[in-house]
């Protein structure tokens, strides 16, 4: 069974930093692309970033790029998402998926398997 944990979320003020876990279990995540979603309250679901499994390449939405970094730790089949200069914007629940689709994509429709979210506040 495929089951992912999230951590890392909380209460951070503008301009500060957070660095969100996912750590999966039940498959290997080295095989799929793995990717972080948020959505903010009366918001659809929205890309972040993603990590493909042909090569590793990142890929960032416009409104994080330059600020949020992904990356991946095979030996703990764990993602990462590093933010930083955090915005009041950036105010969401964020979820980390998985996806068997080896091109990098930041469509929620692409992604079979989602983790149960991790809520992040950027507030003063």
């Amino acid at each position: 069974q495929v089951q992912f944990v999230e951590s890392g979320g909380g209460l951070v003020q503008p301009g500060g930093s957070l660095r969100l876990s996912c750590a999966a279990s039940g498959f290997t995540q080295s095989y799929y692309g793995m990717g972080w979603f948020r959505q903010a309250p009366g918001k659809e679901r929205e890309g972040v970033s993603c990590l493909d499994s042909a090569d590793g390449s990142t890929y960032y939405g416009d409104s994080v790029k330059g600020r949020f970094i992904i990356s991946r730790d095979k030996a703990k089949n764990t993602v990462y998402l590093q933010m930083s200069s955090l915005k009041p914007d950036d105010t969401a629940v964020y979820f980390c998926a998985a996806t068997s689709r080896t091109f990098g994509t930041l469509s929620v429709m692409n992604y079979e398997y989602w983790g149960q979210g991790t809520q992040v506040t950027v507030s003063s």
